[in-house]
């Protein structure tokens, strides 16, 4: 059943992505989004939100790998993007949203993951791994936000014939004609960014806290510990950077991506070679 479940939950997103991106991307004018395409957004997140409940807190095992990580960062990504784009004009990351959302929610069903020790069953655990998770989301929709605001920003710097031979900067169409401005948009990232931090910090915190509790030793120094480490100095630079140098623009968005590129290997990478190469859990 779940299995099933989880397959009409990625068509679900699968096919409101293809949508939004021939009404959007494809279309010469972009409306926002209607009643309805909010409404058929929601119905497959509360499947998700079900899906992911049970698999991870009502299920007498608890299982979390890869798989696990990825459904949960697409799942509170989709969220937090319907969340936000009940109050600011979000119409050209509906398809990006949602085509990531319909290949990672499946993955629990191809990937479950390997069942974790008993001590995984602790509120500390839990907090840290629900905290995670939040950073990790919504350093996902920053990076999505990046992604989009490149694009945004190469556009406006296209050049084109125009009358008398002359040149000029080629019109927004489509769904960028919709977006908020780039400094909107800006904003709006280093909001995400600055939340993100403070989860991951919390995220770090808890994880020396379990390692001191559990095991009795500080945290082991692994590759998940040193990409963790190395995004949380990124981010932290980049926060610095904005605060005292006024960073912007393309130098944000490159440390963006890099911050999450660091994130996204600390933990599904190392994961990936866990359960996937040596066969191994938690």
């Amino acid at each position: 059943m779940p299995i099933l479940l989880y397959g009409i939950v990625a068509l679900a997103y699968a096919v409101l992505a293809f949508h939004f991106w021939r009404t959007r991307w494809n279309a010469a004018a972009a409306q926002e989004a209607a009643l309805w395409e909010r409404i058929a957004i929601l119905a497959p997140l509360l499947v998700h939100s079900w899906l992911l409940y049970q698999e991870l807190f009502a299920a007498a095992e608890f299982r979390f790998g890869f798989g696990y990580a990825l459904s949960s960062m697409l799942w509170l990504g989709v969220l937090i993007y319907w969340l936000e784009s009940l109050f600011i004009k979000l119409e050209g990351l509906q398809p990006l949203v949602l085509g990531l959302a319909a290949l990672c929610a499946p993955l629990p069903a191809l990937f479950p993951g390997l069942v974790t020790p008993a001590y995984t069953h602790s509120l500390p655990f839990r907090l840290h791994t629900v905290l995670a998770m939040l950073a990790y989301s919504l350093f996902t929709i920053a990076a999505l936000h990046a992604m989009l605001m490149t694009f945004v920003e190469r556009r406006l710097h296209l050049r084109h014939p125009g009358a008398g031979g002359t040149h000029s900067s080629g019109p927004l169409a489509g769904p960028l004609a919709v977006l908020p401005p780039l400094l909107t948009l800006e904003s709006l990232l280093f909001r995400l960014i600055g939340l993100g931090f403070i989860l991951l910090t919390l995220t770090l915190g808890t994880g020396m806290f379990n390692a001191e509790e559990i095991f009795g030793r500080p945290v082991p120094f692994t590759h998940k510990t040193l990409f963790a480490v190395v995004s949380w100095f990124i981010f932290a630079a980049l926060l610095a950077g904005r605060r005292f140098y006024g960073w912007r623009g393309r130098t944000a968005l490159r440390w963006t991506l890099a911050g999450f590129a660091a994130l996204l290997l600390a933990y599904v990478g190392s994961r990936f070679v866990l359960e996937v190469i040596l066969k191994r859990g938690l």
